[in-house]
């Protein structure tokens, strides 16, 4: 498989936190085909199913060689009439309530859903979503026990081994599960979300143990839910006061050096070497061509190495 280096996340195709337009969608999708972006991502429970219908639409009128798409599972789609107009984020979702289900038979058959959903027989890679302690809380033992015992990651392998998909790992936001899940399961890569970033670096060791074992990181959420791109949030919440702080010393460091700090945020993660490619979100044509932008802006030759000396990198962050 080979990815682009910037690909494309469709969450917002769903609807979250705001309505997003037939047209809005197919805006944002032809901006980033148009700018040589070949890697988009989605999940079920993006818009309750919207997200995977329309990047389906869009991908399905290009050649099937000449892009690589990835979907998620844990979740099984259960239509439900009682869904409201806004639900879990997502604004006019579909009416189809989402069920965690990480086991064997769950797995397959969101897969298949996924499938009849995208008009896609072949998704190229196949993540577990929404897998953690964090995330799932007193339910964590017996949602990972699916995974492992019941399960969950030989239905993966068993998918990966029939061709009908050709990578398959984690899409989470808890890098420790991450490094969990490559201890006991033969995954090639994870899409890890808003938690290796210019703003905190708190998953080195798992990034250093990926690079090791050759396991792939698909980078999302290097804006940490907006906080590096001037709006005060920070994992789906208000930002609290210590990380807000350091953002603004971390601006203002940018802007000394004639860099914007939504460059740096977009284009720091990449510089390790377990990262495969950085997956930004996108509403609208603008947003990504915003995005492609911030992406190819020249960085000034030893500025994450300032960066460092001023407190603001760790100092075994490769650069």
């Amino acid at each position: 498989m080979t990815l682009t280096a910037l690909g494309l996340g469709c969450a917002q195709m769903g609807g979250l936190y705001r309505p997003t337009s037939l047209e809005e969608a197919a805006g944002a999708f032809r901006a980033a085909w148009a700018r040589g972006i070949r890697y988009y991502d989605t999940a079920p429970f993006y818009g309750f199913t919207r997200s995977e219908r329309r990047l389906g639409t869009f991908l399905t009128e290009e050649p099937r060689s000449d892009y690589v798409v990835s979907t998620k599972v844990g979740r099984v789609m259960v239509p439900d009439p009682t869904v409201g107009a806004m639900e879990e984020g997502y604004v006019d979702p579909l009416p189809f309530r989402p069920t965690f289900d990480y086991s064997h038979d769950g797995i397959l058959r969101s897969f298949e859903a996924s499938r009849q959903r995208l008009g896609i027989l072949d998704p190229d890679i196949l993540y577990v979503h929404d897998i953690g302690r964090f995330t799932h809380s007193e339910r964590h033992a017996q949602t990972w026990a699916q995974l492992t015992t019941g399960g969950g990651f030989r239905a993966l392998v068993r998918l990966r081994e029939e061709g009908a998909v050709r990578g398959i790992g984690l899409g989470v936001n808890e890098w420790e599960i991450v490094a969990e899940a490559i201890r006991i399961a033969d995954l090639d890569l994870c899409m890890l979300a808003g938690r290796y970033t210019l703003l905190e670096q708190d998953s080195l060791p798992l990034m250093d143990e990926c690079a090791r074992r050759g396991v792939g990181i698909v980078v999302a959420g290097a804006f940490n839910s907006g906080l590096l791109a001037g709006k005060a949030k920070f994992n789906y919440a208000d930002a609290p006061p210590a990380l807000v702080a350091r953002t603004q010393a971390l601006r203002a460091a940018c802007e000394e050096e004639g860099v914007r700090l939504e460059a740096a945020a977009l284009q720091f993660p990449l510089l390790h070497p377990a990262a495969l490619t950085l997956v930004t979100g996108a509403r609208n044509a603008a947003q990504v061509e915003a995005n492609a932008a911030w992406f190819a802006e020249p960085i000034p030759d030893g500025f994450w190495t300032r960066l460092k000396a001023r407190g603001l990198l760790d100092e075994s962050a490769p650069v």
